[in-house]
C-alpha cells in the first residue's frame, strides 16, 4: 500500500489495509480532503489481473457508475446559481420536443429527484446504444410516462443521466462532458471525466466481477422476467449481468453516459467534492443539497433521499455516520461525497465489483473517517483523546448495485 495519511487518521489507513487483506479488495484508492488539503490519499491492490498484471498506482483511473450522478449535479447547480435554470419550470420550457405524451408539465424538480415517472426506456435498446445521448434523449421525449405507479417513486437508473444533460445542453449549447470538463474540472484541476480522453484508456483500472455477482433483487433473472417496469429500468440494455459486462470497454469509456458513465481518481472526486463552494454560491449549494425526496424505492426495496441530482443520507446511512453528508453512491460498493460540517470531500473507488448486503469495504473506511476526524476535533479543543475504540465495528451497506 501506498499512503499519505494525516497525523490522527491512521485508523483509515489500517481499515485500507483490512480491505485488500480479510475482505478481498482487488485493487482501490481512498482520498479525503480537508479545508483544502489532502489528508488522506491511500491506493493499493491490483489494476488489471492481466495478463500482464499491472498494479494499482498513484494515477489510476477508474469507472465510478452513479457516482457520476454527483458530477452532473454540481453542472445543473452551477446553472441554476446562474439563473439559467429553475426547479421549479417545465422541463419542456428548455426541451419543447419533451411536452410529447402528455409530458408538459413535468418539471425540472421531478427529474433531478427521480420521481419523474421515466425511469426506463420503453423502446428496447443495446448496450452499443448508449453512447448515443442524443437518441437516447429523444426515445425519452417521444414516450409517455410510465402509468405503473411506482415509476414515480422509483431510481432513474440512467434516465436521469440522458433527462439531465438533454437539459443542460438545451441551455448551454455544450454536451453535459464538456460541460463538466470547462466549468468543473478545470478550474478544480481534475482528473475526472464524463467521456475519457482517448490517450487516458491504458490507466484505468480494469472491472471484475466478484463470484457473488448479482445477488441483488433488481439482477434475479425471476423477478426482472415478471416486472416490466424493472426490466425496463435495469435490463433495457442487459448491461449488469455476468454475461453482459460492456463496461470494460474503451468505447464506453469515451462515451458521454452521464448517468453512470464518469472516470477519475479517489483524489480528484474528493477535491470535486471539497471545492464545489468554490464554483456555487453558498445558497444554491445548500439547496442542492436539502432533502427534496425522500422515500423506501419499490424496486430496489432500499431508502432513498435526494436532493439536487445528489444522493443524501437514509438511515443505512450510505454515506457515512455524518447526517449531513451528501453525494453518490455507485455500482461495485464506490462512495463519494461531502461531510459539510466536518468540511471534508472523500471518495472510495475500486475495482471488484460487489452488490451483497455483506460488503463493508466502503462503511468501514468511512466509520474510521468518522472517528478520527472526532478525536482530531476534540485534540484540537483541548478535550483530550477520544476515549476508547469504535464500537460494533463497520455497518453492512445496502447493496450497491442498487445505485449503480
Amino acid at each position: 500500500m501506498t499512503e499519505r495519511v494525516a497525523p490522527g487518521f491512521e485508523a483509515v489507513a489500517e481499515e485500507f489495509l483490512n480491505n485488500l487483506h480479510e475482505r478481498g479488495e482487488l485493487g482501490a484508492a481512498f482520498a479525503v480532503v480537508r479545508d483544502g488539503e489532502l489528508i488522506v490519499d491511500l491506493w493499493a491492490g491490483i489494476a488489471d489481473p492481466g495478463p500482464p498484471a499491472r498494479a494499482w498506482t498513484a494515477d489510476t483511473l477508474v469507472p465510478i457508475f452513479s457516482g457520476a450522478k454527483g458530477l452532473v449535479a454540481a453542472c445543473l447547480l452551477i446553472l441554476i446559481d446562474r439563473g439559467e435554470l429553475e426547479l421549479e419550470a417545465p422541463v419542456a420550457a428548455y426541451w419543447p420536443e419533451f411536452a410529447a405524451a402528455g409530458k408538459g408539465d413535468l418539471t425540472v424538480r421531478q427529474v433531478v429527484t427521480h420521481t419523474a415517472g421515466v425511469p426506463g426506456l420503453v423502446t428496447p435498446v443495446a448496450f452499443r446504444d448508449l453512447p448515443d445521448g442524443g437518441r437516447m434523449a429523444a426515445l425519452l421525449a417521444a414516450q409517455p410516462r410510465f402509468v405503473d405507479p411506482r415509476a414515480a417513486r422509483t431510481y432513474h437508473l440512467l434516465t436521469y443521466g440522458w433527462l439531465c444533460g438533454e437539459l443542460i445542453q438545451r441551455i448551454d449549447g455544450r454536451s453535459v462532458g464538456r460541460f463538466f470538463a470547462e466549468e468543473v474540472a478545470v478550474p478544480l484541476g481534475l482528473e475526472l471525466y464524463i467521456g475519457l480522453p482517448e490517450e487516458l484508456s491504458p490507466r484505468v483500472a480494469r472491472l471484475e466481477l466478484a463470484p457473488g455477482w448479482g445477488s441483488a433483487r433488481v439482477f434475479d433473472p425471476d423477478v426482472v422476467e415478471h416486472d416490466a417496469l424493472l426490466r425496463s429500468v435495469w435490463a433495457n440494455p442487459p448491461a449488469w449481468t455476468r454475461e453482459s459486462f460492456p463496461w470494460n470497454d474503451e468505447a464506453i469509456h469515451r462515451a458521454e453516459i452521464p448517468a453512470v458513465g464518469a472516470i477519475g481518481t479517489a483524489r480528484a472526486i474528493a477535491r470535486l467534492y471539497a471545492g464545489l463552494d468554490r464554483l456555487i454560491s453558498a445558497p444554491v449549494l445548500r439547496l442542492g443539497r436539502t432533502a427534496l425526496e425522500h422515500r423506501h424505492d419499490p424496486l430496489t426495496d432500499q431508502p432513498q433521499a435526494f436532493g439536487v441530482g445528489f444522493e443524501l443520507q437514509t438511515e443505512s446511512r450510505p454515506l457515512g455516520p455524518p447526517a449531513d453528508a451528501f453525494g453518490h453512491t455507485g455500482a461495485g460498493g464506490s462512495v463519494h461525497g461531502a461531510w459539510p460540517a466536518q468540511r471534508i470531500g472523500f471518495s472510495y473507488a475500486m475495482n471488484l465489483m460487489r452488490d451483497d448486503a455483506g460488503d463493508v469495504r466502503a462503511s468501514a473506511l468511512l466509520d474510521a473517517l468518522a472517528t478520527s476526524a472526532a478525536g482530531r476535533r476534540r485534540l484540537r479543543e483541548g478535550s483530550g483523546p477520544t476515549g476508547g475504540p469504535r464500537r460494533g465495528g463497520p455497518r453492512p451497506r445496502p447493496p450497491a448495485a442498487w445505485s449503480p
